[in-house]
């Protein structure tokens, strides 16, 4: 092989790439220390753009197609390598592939609860995941905003700088809109749509990409608050409580009686049941015990002393001061329900206390 041969095996005649991981965003041609020859042929297939940079510099950006690289279609590259009547030989270049397509099933979730002040349950944190596609549309702002020279660029690298920019738009979106927690389920074709509304605004001039689909797959609330919705639900579905109670205790009688093997305890437990189902019944509406009197009303009673009224004094102060000696037969009383002041030996309910007579005094020893 002739020294001509060798360089020209060294020189770069097809550019292409094929992708195989669908979750590549950039990729830059292998060129290492060959060059681009002059007529090389240039292959950008559906879902790509390559880009030409030369020293640093930004150059020509190619659609899908197949090129035969020259310098009437290469008039930026031209320019910045001093091309003015054309070129016969070979160029060094580094080209970079932009995949266009929309890289699917990228997952994006809110690693901190939101604190949100809502109009069932005050102030409460709710968490929401989901997920979304991504495509770029300008390869010249991705190449300079975020893949630099790296060599290849995958979507691993943006992620986590894109599940930000959602969480925090979520954020936005979710204290603005004021809508209840309850009701976020019914809401969330709307707020997927506006949240990839507000994140395609912060990214696509600054990176050059586009959200195209973004879903809201699901929006939780703190596990007690959802477990005492589940019991309030459960104590909605129920109804009537009484009437649950009483089918749980027949349920339980039958179950009982369909284990004859149970013994003492079973035949205890059924009677014990059998009397709170008999209680139940008893209590059940239309079946309901009458209710136990009211206690009597103590006597307020009133005595006359010297002109002057006393008292009021309920039966067992009477009782003391006739035992005393304060009050006599013919002291004047009076209490709720009598015509007028009388004796109080005359009155019926204190006659017992004037006509025992007190025992007399125990014999000397």
């Amino acid at each position: 092989m002739g020294f001509l041969d060798k360089l020209r095996g060294e020189l770069v005649d097809i550019i292409e790439w094929i992708d195989d991981t669908r979750h590549t965003l950039v990729w830059r041609f292998p060129r290492y220390h060959n060059q681009i020859k002059n007529g090389a042929q240039l292959i950008v297939r559906p879902g790509q753009v390559a880009v030409f940079v030369h020293r640093g510099e930004l150059g020509d950006v190619f659609e899908p197609g197949n090129y035969e690289l020259k310098a009437d279609n290469l008039p930026i590259l031209s320019t910045l390598m001093g091309w003015k009547h054309g070129f016969d030989s070979p160029f060094k270049s580094e080209v970079y592939f932009v995949s266009t397509r929309q890289v699917t099933d990228l997952k994006w979730g809110t690693p901190n609860p939101i604190m949100l002040r809502d109009t069932d349950f005050g102030m409460v944190r709710l968490r929401a995941f989901g997920n979304y596609t991504l495509k770029a549309i300008d390869a010249k702002i991705l190449l300079k905003e975020l893949v630099g020279t790296d060599g290849e660029y995958e979507t691993d690298e943006i992620n986590e700088l894109l599940r930000s920019i959602i969480n925090s738009s979520f954020a936005d979106m979710l204290g603005e809109s004021k809508v209840a927690a309850l009701d976020l389920a019914a809401n969330y074709r709307e707020m997927s749509e506006q949240l990839r509304e507000i994140v395609c605004e912060r990214i696509d001039d600054e990176y050059g990409l586009e959200v195209p689909q973004l879903h809201i797959v699901n929006v939780s609330l703190p596990e007690a608050v959802e477990k005492a919705l589940d019991t309030r639900s459960s104590m909605g579905a129920i109804g009537n409580m009484n009437q649950f109670q009483q089918y749980q205790m027949g349920q339980a009688m039958l179950s009982a009686a369909e284990n004859p093997s149970g013994g003492g305890a079973a035949e205890g437990m059924g009677l014990g049941m059998g009397f709170a189902m008999a209680n139940r019944m008893v209590q059940a509406p239309g079946m309901a015990a009458p209710a136990p009197p009211p206690p009597p009303m103590a006597a307020a009673w009133h005595v006359a002393v010297n002109g002057q009224t006393q008292g009021p004094f309920n039966d067992q102060q009477l009782s003391q001061g006739i035992s005393s000696g304060q009050i006599s037969a013919t002291t004047s009383v009076w209490c709720a329900g009598m015509p007028a002041w009388t004796p109080a030996g005359q009155v019926p309910q204190l006659t017992g206390h004037f006509g025992a007579t007190p025992p007399p005094p125990p014999p000397p020893v």
